[in-house]
């Protein structure tokens, strides 16, 4: 059985992932101590909306210059982040990159807990349709424990503080003193519009493919880029995940056709020429006969850069 994951084994692996981008691109030294303005921490790597012990369901913390900007809400992200040391009121933007569960589940639930810890804040939420219906049957749905809150505890109203954004074509996003971010279509069948962002930060550039198949369009938007988040598929064990959800006939084709393998992820990553490829949204994200270095090798004929295989709450 494979433990129940826990701060320490949130957090393990992260000291030295955050030493090593002292040879990086934007890296100083603060009192001998290496800094950098943006951070990237994957709060969960694992693809599909079931729950699971090892890893979460999607969710990106990217932090510049202590401002989150979070990259999909799979449910338990809010404690994901409490997990990794990021206060929840820090967060100002929120980036959906399509209407699948594993992505969106704690959209919600995530601006309301950052509110009850203290957020004052503007939200800005950017998404496909119907992000602003979502938005607004959140509040409707959760109405009572607002108004109770605001009456009761001297909380600052929570509707007006969150701006949703709809997002349907490729193109330009949003650009703040921090981060520039653009977004391209992507192709995640029977989801559309289904998204791809880059983010340009101060010190690096960090593509996120969302779940696609393999996509040229990403290619191209991950051009140069510092790093590429991107989904993976094990083709080959595809039949014994199917097998353990007896209620789904046609998942396995959904899976097949709508992502992408390890090794075209690998293949995307090389068209782009970006420095890093980081594995993530693994599916399966629980077989045990799949190990780390198996994903690397599989990638590794088709990438010669440096290649991650990324784990709930890893730093880089």
């Amino acid at each position: 059985m494979r433990p129940v994951l826990t701060r320490r084994r949130f957090v393990a692996g992260s000291a030295a992932a955050l030493a090593a981008l002292g040879s990086r691109r934007g890296a100083h030294a603060r009192g001998g101590v290496v800094t950098k303005r943006t951070r990237l921490v994957m709060l969960a790597t694992g693809g599909g909306p079931r729950p699971r012990t090892e890893r979460g369901n999607t969710a990106h913390a990217l932090v510049v210059d202590n401002v989150l900007y979070l990259v999909d809400c799979g449910s338990g992200v809010a404690r994901q982040l409490v997990l990794a040391g990021i206060p929840l009121p820090t967060l100002r933007h929120i980036f959906i990159t399509h209407h699948h569960s594993d992505h969106n589940l704690d959209y919600g639930n995530v601006i309301m807990q950052a509110w009850v810890s203290g957020l004052r804040t503007r939200v800005d939420a950017w998404g496909p349709p119907p992000l602003e219906k979502m938005t607004r049957l959140y509040f409707e749905m959760n109405a009572y424990d607002i108004d109770t809150r605001i009456a009761d505890e001297g909380r600052v109203p929570l509707v007006p503080l969150v701006h949703a954004h709809e997002l349907s074509q490729a193109g330009p996003v949003m650009q703040d003193e921090r981060v520039k971010v653009t977004a391209t279509l992507v192709d995640h069948p029977p989801v559309v519009p289904a998204l791809a962002f880059r983010f340009d930060c101060p010190d690096r550039s960090i593509v996120f493919s969302g779940d696609t198949n393999k996509s040229d369009a990403l290619a191209r938007l991950a051009t140069g880029a510092d790093l590429l988040v991107h989904e993976a598929l094990w083709v080959a064990a595809v039949d014994r995940l199917v097998a353990r959800v007896p209620n789904a006939a046609t998942l396995k084709k959904h899976i097949i056709d709508s992502h992408t393998s390890v090794e075209d992820a690998a293949r995307v990553a090389a068209a782009a020429g970006v420095k890093t490829l980081v594995l993530s949204h693994l599916v399966p994200a629980d077989d045990p006969a799949i190990t780390e270095q198996m994903w690397i090798d599989a990638a590794r004929p088709h990438f010669k850069g440096e290649i991650i295989v990324a784990r709930d709450g890893m730093a880089l």
